[in-house]
């Protein structure tokens, strides 16, 4: 689909986004959808992205050292460069490491562990990164997202 954790409707929907809207759900009370497309987020200007954008089916990181992270390292930072009072959110040791892309003078970092079955329960689940994205949008004058699905 192009954005990170989403699968279309009608496809189950993996743990790790499970694990997401149960953490939407404790952090704002949001009704878990009964889909993994996460699109309505996209809309409303959320770029969700992978270091890797391609995988080989049922291999995680199979496309791995294939090129695809020198193009995202490039897109963070052009973003971190070109925009102001963004909110990165960064899941996990691999999206943590590109903290060195980004200005933090002009943007908000929220991190956490990875939202996967592994890892939820260190630190992910508890996060409140969706209620802390809205404050932030908030007290800098932005719209706040609906993260309802």
């Amino acid at each position: 689909m192009g954005l990170s954790f989403s699968v279309p409707e009608g496809i189950k929907i993996p743990s790790s986004l499970q694990n997401i809207f149960k953490e939407l759900h404790k952090d704002l009370g949001c009704t878990i959808p009964s889909h993994g497309n996460l699109e309505r987020w996209a809309v409303q200007g959320i770029l969700m992205l992978n270091t890797v954008l391609t995988v080989r089916e049922h291999q995680a990181n199979s496309h791995a050292k294939k090129g695809w992270e020198q193009f995202t390292d490039a897109v963070i930072k052009t973003v971190s460069q070109k925009k102001s009072g963004l909110v990165f959110i960064l899941w996990g040791n691999s999206a943590q490491a590109k903290i060195r892309l980004i200005d933090e003078t002009k943007h908000h970092i929220l991190k956490s562990a990875h939202p996967s079955g592994l890892s939820a329960n260190r630190g992910f689940f508890g996060c409140r990164h969706f209620s802390q994205t809205n404050q932030i949008l908030e007290r800098l004058g932005l719209s706040t997202i609906d993260w309802q699905l």
